[in-house]
């Protein structure tokens, strides 16, 4: 485990985001606005003080005296666990930068911000290194009531990306996250559990179990600090870190109205790639995974290969390659359709990529991140736009 000596970041700012972070309910526009403008520990003194905008005293009224960062840093340390910060090597600013953007669109209404942004640090109970854990991740989620059939395919599927090498991150629920945790522990893979509660309080508590030897091999992550129980709200809110924290998401099994639903809208929000899991049609297991395919586009997803050409680099697959080849040849349609509608220079909306490439704006928005992840695609100030001079080289196993 990384101790705190091998970190960069110095104890007091650590403390600073141990405070931010657990000092408004959720990370606000205003907060983080604050903190990027003044720093971490100028930011803790200026909110204890009351010397803040008015929409910040009003967020973070309530527990301004009563939150100890150094006290919160403590109750980690009693369970192993350690708060990862901006700053740290192991900080996944990738990951997490696009929860961030744009903050302006975040605001509005009496309360401050209708959704959370990126969080101030994750508190991470747990030996994997967090930048070598995530390079190659990919979410598994479903419903609390999985079928047979959900279980054993989750099993299936997380077992086989875990041996290509993905980490695979879940909630640590009953039903679709735990048997995919599960998988991944049978098969010495790792795993990466994500709570909306502290990490000192597993939940739920009849997976106590299973959430420890999580820990052991991989990690168990929150956005909350130590001593936080769980609501409904900070469940909606663990979701966008799971969509964040995985390259792709894949829905198993979910009904009509899901939480697997809103991981797969934020991860579609965030241009990461969806997969579902087709079921019967006559289960109503498989009724959110359906509507996913049909109004959403997202992609169809049966085997290992299939999750690994989601969440891998482009072209990637399962099997092994017969050749190789750089040129666009290997694409399929739709991947050829946005790279070619994507401008050399300059840089366009994904609605207005979409329009050109004659796809949905969903599969736009999927494709657009993989070609983001190969480096083929650049996402800057004006829109996205092709990397480099336009002479895109790709490689791509050929079959």
């Amino acid at each position: 485990m990384v101790g705190e000596d091998d970190m960069v970041v110095a104890p007091e700012v650590r403390r600073a985001y141990a405070y931010l972070g657990a000092v408004t309910e959720r990370p606000t526009a205003e907060l983080w606005d604050l903190v990027d403008r003044v720093g971490p520990v100028e930011a803790g003194d200026r909110i204890r003080s009351g010397r803040v905008p008015a929409r910040l005293a009003e967020q973070s009224e309530s527990r301004r005296d009563r939150v100890d960062g150094a006290a919160l840093m403590e109750a980690a340390g009693e369970v192993g666990a350690r708060l990862v910060v901006p700053g740290d090597p192991g900080w996944p600013a990738q990951a997490l930068e696009p929860l961030d953007r744009p903050r302006w669109l975040r605001t509005g209404g009496r309360g401050g911000v209708a959704t959370a942004l990126r969080p101030l640090g994750l508190w991470w109970r747990g030996a994997a290194d967090p930048l070598r854990t995530l390079g190659r991740s990919v979410a598994v989620v479903g419903t609390r009531a999985p079928t047979s059939y959900g279980r054993a395919v989750t099993a299936d599927l997380a077992s086989g990306v875990c041996a290509e090498g993905f980490t695979v991150v879940s909630g640590g629920a009953f039903g679709i996250d735990a048997a995919a945790h599960r998988a991944v522990l049978g098969a010495g893979g790792s795993t990466i559990a994500v709570l909306a509660g502290g990490v000192d309080r597993f939940y739920p508590r009849g997976n106590d179990g299973m959430l420890q030897a999580v820990a052991e091999s991989g990690a168990v992550v929150s956005a909350q600090a130590p001593g936080t129980g769980v609501t409904r709200y900070r469940f909606l809110d663990r979701n966008r870190l799971i969509a964040a924290l995985g390259r792709a998401t894949v829905v198993v099994e979910a009904a009509a109205r899901s939480g697997a639903l809103s991981t797969a809208a934020w991860a579609a929000a965030l241009d990461r790639p969806v997969g579902v899991v087709p079921g019967p049609v006559t289960s109503v297991a498989s009724v959110g995974c359906h509507l996913l395919a049909r109004d959403r586009g997202a992609v169809l997803v049966t085997r290992t290969a299939d999750v690994v050409e989601l969440a891998g680099d482009m072209g990637e697959t399962a099997d092994p390659p017969h050749g190789r080849s750089s040129t666009w040849d290997g694409l399929d349609d739709v991947t050829r359709r946005v790279l070619e509608a994507l401008p050399i220079t300059g840089g366009s909306a994904p609605a207005e990529v979409a329009a050109s490439a004659g796809t949905a704006p969903s599969v736009t928005r999927a494709v657009l991140g993989r070609l983001l992840s190969a480096g083929a695609a650049v996402r800057g100030p004006e829109g996205w736009r092709r990397s480099g001079d336009g002479g895109v080289q790709l490689t791509i196993p050929v079959a």
